[in-house]
């Protein structure tokens, strides 16, 4: 084995940039995106275990901490869904320019936050 041969680069390394934390970002959200999904399968298994256990289960959805927790899910299916269809674009072979690539992240980020903010609102006034 040789000794002498560089080492491959890793995150200590490079510098971050837009497109390797909104790829981080990406991965990231997919995996909370499994974890909400057992929190949902949750809720189902509940429904079967009679009234007692759904009232305990929605009780906690509904205290500050289930509120957090489902605004976070709902963020990242919201992002999730923004960065699956910007890489669709870019299967199809389109916004491969650096600016565009910045342009789009953004944008990723902002319609994210904002249909999150959006859905929430509608959620909080309509069970007020």
């Amino acid at each position: 084995m040789n000794q002498n041969r560089p080492l491959s680069p890793h995150l200590q390394v490079y510098k971050p940039q837009v497109t390797s934390v909104l790829s981080i970002f990406h991965r990231m959200t997919g995996v909370a995106l499994s974890a909400g999904l057992v929190l949902l399968v949750g809720w189902i298994f509940s429904l079967s275990l009679g009234e007692n256990i759904f009232k305990y289960y929605a009780y906690f959805l509904d205290s500050w901490l289930g509120h957090l927790i489902m605004f976070s899910f709902t963020f990242a299916l919201n992002y999730h869904f923004c960065n699956g269809v910007r890489h669709l674009f870019w299967d199809a072979g389109y916004g491969y320019e650096i600016s565009t690539v910045y342009k789009s992240g953004l944008a990723v980020v902002i319609i994210s936050l904002l249909s999150t903010c959006l859905i929430w609102y509608f959620i909080l006034i309509n069970n007020a």
